[in-house]
């Protein structure tokens, strides 16, 4: 790969670790990849790319009839009003093209300067909901990055906006230009660097189709071992594909299989908080801030930089706690064991993505679970609580003898059919009975008097440090200040109505896990295959007893979790010198060149 003067290119802002094009094994391995990849069902057919492209064209038809809507009412005629125009713009994974089955759209509405993002909410989102195949549309705009989510035909929407200082959106606008982000508020810039950093990343990378084979892995590798979301902590599809690009720039000859091998390897011994970046941070003119540590304190806070490489740079990891880094690196760490004994020994891939046990990795678990009585309304509020939920980890995980708060990457939704009002009201304080909890819809549904409770429920890990050596008595472990704060902290939500929302935080053991946690419902032990180390934190924990303090027991064994009080609201309806450490290791082949 040489430019026109027959220089060989480099990517990113170092030059390649190697020329070198894969080894057999590799080759061979890459092959056995992508039959594993279509085995695991992901990629999508021609008639299901068919139907999102339908889908996306009546999308940029209603953006156009919502930006005519609001034309007209600020006494636009008819024609000008359909000229001020509107464009929309996927990003993610569906425009890096490694969506699969299922996958969600990302999609950008971009508008005249006269829309506002108040009319996003109050005027596109109910025609949205209007609209024939619309549901579950729960607009979120407080998010860091503004959003309406939506399910368009079966087909999982995340609406971002951003209105452009321009009077009119031509059909041909494309969004490289860092002038247009002249006059712009922070919202509006964040969502804009969307479409910006993706576009960008694939002009970063040697080879696209090996970055997208490589990136299809990883997205898979991440959200069977639960580390994929950004909004609990994780890394989101945006970072992955960063890391993936870097790996493909310091490696531009490899295959899927060659870069997996590195990926693994690298990003899991990478001494963070030196930042990745796929190209160097560049100043602009516009008065937006850029990432930088030096001067701002609170980009010296991030813990897994990763820095988008489109003006204005930000960091796209700010959301990952002590906790998440912690269980990421070990499972990068697992990673790369498997995909070396996979290409060396011809193990299956499928052993790389290998679901996650996060059920059976501890003794306790924190519930956080949200009631409503209103589906569309539950939405938007099991969406704010679940976005407040890396909060809650972040303030666990500072707690004595907390060794790690873990969160679960989703959360469970269940509607419960209640016959009478006290029904209802222990819904909301969760102290209603199996027998409430597993009434079928077949049964309930239809009859008379019946309130439908919809109710959500996320989880966190509790990893408790062993008691040190000598220390008498039991443990005491106090969590009742961040949940309580948890609690106030949510309730904050300018939407929240006490009568009609619930929230309970409860500790619960791993053995009154309920079935749906489960795949299928079933309880099965974990037995880890032997020589393939798992991805699970390092924790010893001990026998944990939950009483009042007046009965603690005095059993070294023992420790004991406090509620001062119950955390409940109860309701009614409830890089360069780094990367040559690096190169030098003993995992780097000898055929190598550095």
């Amino acid at each position: 790969m040489t430019d026109s003067t027959g220089e060989q290119t480099q990517w990113g802002t170092t030059k390649p670790i190697s020329w070198n094009l894969p080894q057999e094994k590799e080759i061979k391995a890459s092959e056995r990849l992508m039959d594993e990849l279509r085995v695991q069902k992901s990629f999508e057919s021609e008639a299901e790319s068919r139907v999102r492209e339908q889908v996306l064209g009546r999308i940029a038809g209603l953006v156009k009839q919502f930006v005519e809507k609001v034309s007209v009412s600020f006494g636009f005629s008819e024609e000008a009003a359909r000229a001020a125009g509107a464009k929309i713009f996927t990003f993610g994974s569906y425009r890096l093209g490694v969506h699969g089955p299922g996958s969600d759209i990302d999609t950008l509405c971009v508008v005249p300067k006269h829309v506002s993002r108040e009319h996003f909410f109050t005027v596109f989102e109910p025609m949205l909901q209007a609209c024939e195949g619309v549901t579950e549309v729960t607009g979120v705009p407080e998010a860091y990055v503004p959003v309406i989510n939506a399910i368009v035909s079966g087909i999982h929407f995340d609406f971002t906006f951003a209105r452009l200082n321009l009077a009119t959106i031509p059909d041909d606008l494309e969004l490289k230009d860092d002038n247009l982000l002249r006059n712009l508020d922070e919202p509006a810039v964040r969502s804009l660097g969307g479409s910006r950093v993706t576009d960008e990343i694939l002009r970063l990378v040697p080879r696209v189709e090996v970055f997208r084979d490589a990136l299809r892995a990883v997205k898979l590798w991440a959200q069977r071992r639960a580390i994929y979301s950004n909004v609990m902590g994780f890394l989101g599809g945006v970072a992955w594909a960063m890391l993936v690009a870097r790996i493909c720039q310091l490696f531009p000859r490899y295959d899927a299989a060659s870069i997996l091998s590195r990926f693994f390897h690298i990003i899991g011994q990478w001494a963070w908080p030196t930042p990745i970046l796929l190209k160097a941070i560049e100043d602009g003119p516009l008065n937006v801030r850029v990432w930088n540590p030096q001067i701002y304190p609170s980009d010296r806070q991030h813990l897994m930089p990763i820095i988008t490489p489109a003006y204005p740079s930000m960091c796209a990891t700010h959301n990952v706690t002590h906790s998440t880094m912690k269980i990421m690196q070990n499972e990068l760490r697992r990673g790369s064991v498997i995909v070396e004994k996979v290409i060396q020994a011809g193990e299956p891939w499928s052993n790389l993505f290998e679901k996650h046990d996060f059920f059976h990795m501890y003794r306790y678990y924190l519930q956080i679970i949200v009631t409503s009585g209103n589906q569309d309304m539950h939405h938007k509020w099991a969406g704010t609580v679940e976005s407040k939920i890396r909060l809650l980890v972040g303030k666990l995980e500072i707690q004595d003898a907390v060794e790690i708060a873990h969160p679960f990457t989703k959360g469970f939704e269940q509607v419960v059919y209640c016959v009478n009002d006290d029904e209802v009201r222990s819904v909301a304080k969760y102290e209603m009975g199996d027998e409430v909890l597993k009434r079928a819809e077949a049964e309930y549904e239809t009859k008379e008097g019946v309130s439908k409770v919809y109710m959500t429920t996320f989880y966190i890990g509790l990893g408790v440090e062993p008691k040190p050596a000598g220390q008498s008595g039991p443990r005491k472990l106090d969590i009742s200040y961040p949940t309580i704060e948890f609690v106030k902290t949510v309730k904050l939500w300018d939407q929240y109505v006490e009568e009609q929302m619930g929230i309970v935080v409860r500790y619960v053991k791993s053995s009154a896990l309920p079935d749906n946690v489960f795949e299928g419902g079933v309880r099965q032990p974990v037995v880890p295959k032997q020589g393939v180390k798992r991805g699970k934190p390092k924790v010893r924990l001990p026998a944990i007893h939950l009483s009042p303090l007046s009965r603690v027991n005095a059993s070294d064994l023992y420790l004991t979790i406090l509620f001062r009080r119950p955390a409940t609201v109860r309701s009614r309806s409830v890089d360069q010198a780094h990367m040559t450490s690096l190169e030098k290791t003993p995992h780097t082949r000898s055929h190598e060149s550095a």
